[in-house]
């Protein structure tokens, strides 16, 4: 006996313009932060955010699904682009040299990050904050991950009380 066939309205797999810009103005805080964050200056982060707006426009053609990663994934493009960031390619004794722990105050919870050495940031933004692996962050600012390592290990030393470093320090 023959079932009964059932028909599905046809979607177009691809998103609008609307459905971008819907997507973007749900994210739109996440995404400047991410940007100011990379850039550690409002004009460049702005600049940096639109920039990315409107590649993504321009390739609009994506799945929706990937809208979100995709943002992201151009606003780290513009941001190295616009700040090209490098590693300082110091030896491992400059590990023991720590400056001062960045503490945040209670005006600006994200002054221990804007604190950190432009690279350092970086690397701290791209692999702790955006969940990066260390062969992504590498490629993306075109050093080795050796750097990459080193960068996130200094940052989240900086980022560490004073306290809790030296506790460290004492157990290993």
């Amino acid at each position: 006996m023959l079932q009964p066939m059932h028909f599905v309205e046809e979607r177009t797999p691809y998103p609008t313009v609307t459905d971008f810009f819907r997507s973007f103005n749900e994210e739109m805080h996440s995404l400047y932060l991410l940007s100011f964050l990379l850039t550690a200056d409002h004009d460049k982060a702005e600049q940096c955010l639109v920039s990315a707006i409107g590649e993504c426009v321009e390739g609009i053609g994506s799945f929706m699904n990937w809208a979100r990663s995709w943002t992201r994934g151009a606003i780290l493009r513009h941001a190295i682009k616009m700040i090209m960031p490098a590693p300082e390619h110091t030896d491992c004794a400059s590990l023991i040299s720590l400056k001062e722990s960045a503490t945040p105050t209670e005006d600006n919870p994200f002054a221990a990050i804007l604190l950190l050495d432009t690279f350092e940031r970086f690397v701290f933004v791209m692999s702790i904050v955006e969940g990066q692996s260390d062969e992504e962050c590498a490629i993306l600012l075109r050093c080795s991950r050796r750097d990459v390592m080193i960068a996130r290990v200094l940052a989240l030393k900086r980022q560490s009380p004073t306290d809790v470093l030296a506790e460290e320090i004492l157990q290993s």
